[in-house]
């Protein structure tokens, strides 16, 4: 057991390990010099601790915002995470989630390898949250370790061969090939965001194009758009919220300093994210086809959802404050409605709908990007709030998974368990 601990959370868990595995692997198998082989595993695996770095200060910045939010509009409810609902399974469940995880990730390898869907799902805290999100559903309908192991294990590699493969065509209008895949469980809100974009505007008019008149110009700077823009709905919470509030969640730093200093620590984290993601690509891309022409003719990566940002950086805000603004309206419906209210984490919303913002815009410019957004954050907030009852069921409270491709099998499972009167 403490074997197979090492093996899933501390090598298959650590991202950035199990990239910079396959990195070596790929570039071993090319039969690349000792120098090459060492100077490209350890770019891999420092590229993607910078995308890390980058991940972790924007989302405590979100962090910061997500408090001010609570506390100016007074709204307490469900908080839909992955982190947070996976945490609380793995207090229940820790060895059915790791052996699904490693499970699902053969069975992964062995789709790829006899099927079409040849995509290799990378991100590894994904791969986490899918292993719990199963654990939680085999477990609510009463089934036995050892069942819900191989059926998850099962459902797991399906999912990371199938998944990535329906977004697929509106991340080659991303990325300009067909080298990577998006690896991130919200690929049915890209797919779609792609598809509405497609329907509602035209990829010639793409946010990266806009142009804005005369001081307006600045906002092409990406770092200045994101700093405006963001600090803008930091400023509106913290006034609500008022000073008192501010300081107590700042920890004593003056109120109109605060939001300032969040909204550029935000602005800087995301940079950094480009940057590592930039690196890490750089050695990835070439490595992994040493993997594929060796082991899997035709596999592609499909890496987690940060990789596309660096393709719209514009696309990436405007989405975030789109699909945020959806989760708002659908938050304060939910109220209105007196049913459970799903409150709209500034952590998921913005990388999954800043994600969406880009999938839209790729394929219909800028309309693209804000309808195609604005539906997902309708999905993350009404997704959750469905299949929450079974987080209930097995004695999870305050939180659920926002991923849409999570809720499209929680809805299945969420039919069976009715059927057979679990819920």
């Amino acid at each position: 057991m403490a074997v197979l601990q090492f093996v899933v959370y501390d090598i298959l868990g650590e991202a950035s390990l199990l990239i910079g595995l396959m990195a070596m692997v790929g570039l071993l198998i090319q039969r690349k010099p000792a120098e090459k082989v060492i100077a490209g595993t350890i770019k891999t695996i420092v590229g993607f601790l910078i995308f890390g770095i980058g991940s972790s200060a924007a989302q405590g910045a979100l962090n910061g915002f997500q408090s001010l939010f609570v506390t100016a509009f007074g709204l307490e409810g469900v908080t839909p995470i992955s982190e947070a609902i996976t945490a609380q399974a793995q207090t229940l469940f820790p060895m059915v989630i790791a052996l699904i995880m490693v499970g699902g990730f053969v069975c992964n390898l062995v789709i790829a390898k006899l099927t079409k869907f040849k995509y290799i799902f990378l991100t590894g805290g994904h791969s986490l949250f899918l292993s719990a999100l199963l654990a939680i559903l085999l477990k609510a309908l009463g089934l036995s370790d050892v069942a819900a192991i191989l059926i998850g294990s099962v459902i797991h590699g399906f999912a990371a061969a199938l998944y990535p493969a329906i977004a697929q065509k509106s991340m080659n209008a991303v990325t300009g090939t067909d080298e990577i895949a998006i690896g991130h469980y919200c690929t049915l809100a890209y797919a779609f965001s792609g598809w509405l974009g497609s329907k509602v505007g035209n990829p010639e008019d793409s946010t990266e194009k806009i142009k804005l008149p005369g001081w307006l110009s600045m906002f092409k700077d990406y770092i200045v758009s994101v700093s405006l823009s963001i600090g803008v709905i930091y400023y509106i919470a913290a006034a609500v919220a008022g000073r008192e509030a501010v300081e107590a969640i700042s920890g004593g730093t003056h109120w109109l300093i605060f939001p300032l200093m969040q909204t550029l620590t935000f602005t800087g984290g995301l940079y950094v994210i480009i940057t590592g993601v930039r690196l890490f690509l750089g050695e990835i891309v070439p490595a992994f086809v040493g993997i594929s022409e060796k082991f899997i003719p035709g596999a592609k990566p499909a890496l987690d959802c940060p990789v596309v940002f660096p393709y719209a950086p514009t696309a990436t805000v405007l989405g975030f404050i789109s699909a945020y603004a959806a989760g708002l309206i659908c938050m304060f419906i939910m109220a209105a409605l007196h049913t459970v209210v799903m409150i709209p984490v500034a952590i998921p919303f913005f990388f999954i709908g800043a994600t969406a913002g880009v999938f839209g815009n790729a394929r219909g410019g800028w309309k693209g990007c804000v309808l195609g957004a604005f539906v997902t954050g309708v999905l993350i907030s009404v997704g959750p709030a469905i299949i929450y009852p079974i987080m209930q069921s097995v004695g999870l409270n305050g939180t659920s998974f926002p991923e849409t491709d999570f809720n499209l099998i929680g809805i299945f499972f969420n039919f069976i368990g009715k059927a057979l009167g679990k819920w």
